[in-house]
């Protein structure tokens, strides 16, 4: 087992002059130092928390948010209880400046953990991104912007379907990754419930039991580590899986997420589910000779499936469009509900 190898940096110039298409090819996370420590947000931040409590609520448009409250002796990790039937924190709404005085009375953490989880920009803080954004990256997708607040957390390691730009603009923060063909030395946990959505890992990597867990010690060996200042930003490719940790009194980052595809292309989460309903539990044979099938109408180059058929033959192989798309979900909705 070795240590962990920390995540490649780059200067803000750097980023700027290869740009988000190469990062995309490289499949790498990267970060990039610096990039958003103009904001005034993060300046804010720098100045004290209070600063940018205050800075946060004159953006705030009074919407209750969702907030999360650790139990005590977790050490601010969230996740299960012993049953993995429920969970170790509390759940609930309430106004913004409801939590911010949690945190603010808890300065030493001596309390419990607290935190506002992917609660987006816009709907929550209107006129935040004026002065508070990044530039155009995404070519034409529109990512999902949303902001993180809290005092010392930890997010057990999961994984998103999308691109992350995660920028850390009060307090430091480490993220912990995994790649993705490291899946199955990571143990995820229940499909559901889950803590925040997204499947965890069983696995707490701050102190792994390699006598339950021995393919983890394989994991770690591929394991990347981001220590990100305010001011810093961070790439990581869908699929990477990661462990987040909020290591200041009060933290907050602002990521985006986006997909590389169009909107009319569906989520692989559904496919996933019904791949463990109508695979998962077929005789070996027959998952070996699906799984021949998948990779050369899914996982293969799509000009294989199709380029001996004429144009107007080719039907659901053809490239997909948002015509096309329609179809086949309704296709899709038609063998689930007959």
């Amino acid at each position: 087992m070795t240590s962990p190898h920390p995540v490649r940096r780059m200067t803000a110039a750097d980023f700027r002059a290869v740009g988000m298409a190469t990062l995309m090819e490289e499949q790498q996370p990267v970060i990039v130092t610096g990039f958003v420590e103009a904001w005034p947000l993060v300046a804010a931040g720098q100045d004290s928390d209070q600063a940018a409590m205050d800075m946060l609520l004159s953006h705030y448009g009074g919407m209750p948010v969702t907030g999360y409250v650790g139990a005590q002796g977790a050490g601010g990790r969230f996740f299960y209880d012993d049953m993995l039937t429920g969970f170790n924190f509390d759940r609930g709404r309430a106004p913004l400046p409801y939590f911010l005085d949690m945190i603010r009375a808890d300065a030493q953490s001596t309390g419990p953990a607290v935190y506002i989880g992917s609660t987006d920009v816009d709907q929550y803080f209107p006129g935040l991104r004026a002065h508070n954004d990044l530039p155009p990256l995404f070519g034409d997708a529109v990512p999902t912007i949303s902001l993180w607040i809290g005092n010392r957390t930890v997010a057990a390691t999961h994984y998103d379907a999308s691109h992350n730009l995660a920028c850390c603009l009060v307090g430091r923060r480490r993220f912990t990754l995994f790649p993705p063909d490291q899946t199955g030395n990571l143990y995820p946990g229940p499909i559901e419930p889950t803590p925040g959505g997204q499947v965890v890992s069983m696995v707490d990597p701050a102190a792994p039991d390699l006598t339950r867990y021995p393919r983890f010690a394989d994991a770690l060996d591929k394991c990347q580590i981001a220590e990100l200042d305010p001011g810093d930003m961070l790439f990581y490719p869908a699929l990477w899986w990661h462990q987040v940790e909020a290591l200041d009194s009060f933290n907050i980052m602002m990521n985006y997420w986006w997909d590389s595809v169009p909107a009319y292309v569906d989520t692989p989460v559904a496919t996933l589910l019904h791949g463990l309903l109508s695979i998962r539990n077929r005789p070996d044979a027959e998952r070996a000779a699906w799984r021949a099938l998948f990779d050369h109408y899914v996982f293969g180059p799509a000009e294989t499936a199709r380029d001996h058929l004429p144009s107007h033959a080719q039907g659901p192989l053809a490239p997909l469009t948002p015509t096309e798309a329609r179809r086949l979900r309704a296709a899709v909705m038609r063998r689930l509900n007959r």
